[in-house]
């Protein structure tokens, strides 16, 4: 029995590492590390070999034929995934509860009972929002709604697809095939974006999950462990006072006789860490007051900034703004006082659109940069589950470091990065 429960084991493990490196591998912060390199390796290196056997055996016809499938599932909006994700729930649930349910306490029962439900509750208030889609009716509101930090995002700037000024925070979608409020990334996992009005949903179900895959773990190994009592009475889930070899075949018998019990413990005890990874990720970036899409954009700027290709300096507080494309926000306590620009050869910018007023200061560090929508945790959280929330205006310090430049991205090229 031992044989096939570490295989699945093993599978489970593997499915789990690989699954952490796709989604984790392309980030800025591992990007250098084993993880990012496997990440290239998987995505980048193999299927570029492939490609590359494929054109010499078939001149491509294979590679075009698997370009064009795996273009539908990446860039189409479908359910697949979520599809799978739901099948995954139900299934393990349908495994597991039914043996169990005869050996759950009252108190056991009801919390299972909330468990199970809450992520189907918080994945479909997740998939049929709207997660701040821009329209042209609404445009006018949304641009109010965060200030320009003139670093990674600038006033002017248009949207090629949707013909319309992108408001702060935003981003196109090609999925959605639409701009989104406070863009954080599309979710094959809930077939919708991660933005503005629904990112508070996305996070319980994140936090839900994480909760009921704990708690089958924990109660898996509770029910088994009983059920290995009424046999051994002198039992203790560690083991104390049995072998290596005794301990396991314990194991091996009680997942042999509870085998549905089991395999659904193994998978959730197995998958959890990954689970409380992925909301641990997102309440770091919370905490750090940006989004994924943010952060992406503040590690391309350490780079700039670590080539000597970035400048800032000060915006002049009484500047002309032209509300038709920078309009007076309605809800953000803070306006920038910087401007950070790249420049291809090194020196500092010049000509008509580097504006701002005094000498241009390189920049080598992102600590050195403000960032705008950093207000603090509870704040950033605030503005996460009470987008609504109007902050009470306050003074803005302009010494620009520390607790407000702790994420790390950026890809603007220009003053008017397209």
């Amino acid at each position: 029995m031992m044989g096939p429960l570490k295989i699945i084991a093993l599978v489970i493990l593997v499915i789990s590492f690989f699954t952490f490196v796709t989604f984790f591998g392309r980030l800025p912060a591992l990007r250098n590390t084993p993880i990012g390199t496997l990440h290239r390796i998987l995505w980048l290196h193999i299927p570029g070999s492939i490609r590359s056997l494929d054109q010499r055996l078939t001149q491509g016809r294979l590679s075009a034929w698997t370009a064009k499938i795996a273009h539908t599932l990446w860039n189409d909006r479908h359910p697949l995934v979520m599809i799978f994700f739901i099948l995954l729930l139900s299934v393990s649930e349908f495994l597991f509860l039914p043996p169990a349910w005869p050996l759950l306490n009252t108190s056991q029962t009801a919390i299972a009972i909330t468990l199970v439900l809450l992520p189907y509750i918080f994945l479909y208030a997740s998939a049929a929002s709207d997660p701040g889609y821009i329209t042209q009716e609404n445009h006018s509101h949304q641009m109010t709604l965060y200030p320009y930090d003139f670093t990674i995002f600038y006033p002017g700037q248009s949207c090629h697809t949707c013909r319309q000024l992108k408001p702060a925070r935003s981003k196109h979608c090609s999925i959605c095939k639409h701009c989104i409020a406070k863009m954080d990334h599309h979710c094959i996992f809930i077939n919708n974006c991660v933005g503005y009005r629904n990112q508070h949903y996305f996070l319980l179900l994140l936090f839900t999950t994480a909760s009921l895959t704990t708690y089958a773990t924990y109660l898996g190994f509770s029910l088994l462990s009983g059920q290995i009592r009424k046999e051994i009475p002198a039992w203790k889930i560690w083991g104390p006072g049995f072998s290596w070899s005794e301990y396991g075949n314990i194991w091996a018998w009680v997942l042999q006789e509870y085998t549905r019990i089991g395999a659904v413990t193994l998978l959730c005890g197995l998958t959890t860490p990954l689970i409380w990874g992925l909301l641990g990720y997102h309440l770091y970036l919370i905490w750090a007051g940006t989004t994924t899409n943010e952060s992406m954009k503040w590690g391309d700027w350490a780079y700039e900034m670590a080539d000597g290709y970035a400048f800032k300096r000060e915006l002049s507080s009484d500047r002309h703004k032209d509300e038709t494309i920078e309009p007076v926000w309605t809800r953000w306590p803070v306006e920038s006082e910087q401007i950070v620009l790249r420049t291809d050869d090194g020196m500092p910018p010049t000509g008509p659109d580097a504006i701002g007023e005094g000498t241009w200061e390189r920049v080598w560090k992102l600590k050195d940069v403000e960032n705008l929508y950093d207000l603090g945790f509870w704040d950033n959280l605030t503005d996460v589950f009470r987008p609504r929330y109007g902050f009470r205006r306050r003074e803005h310090s302009s010494s620009g470091s520390g607790s407000r430049s702790r994420p790390s991205s950026g890809d603007v090229t220009s003053v008017a990065p397209p």
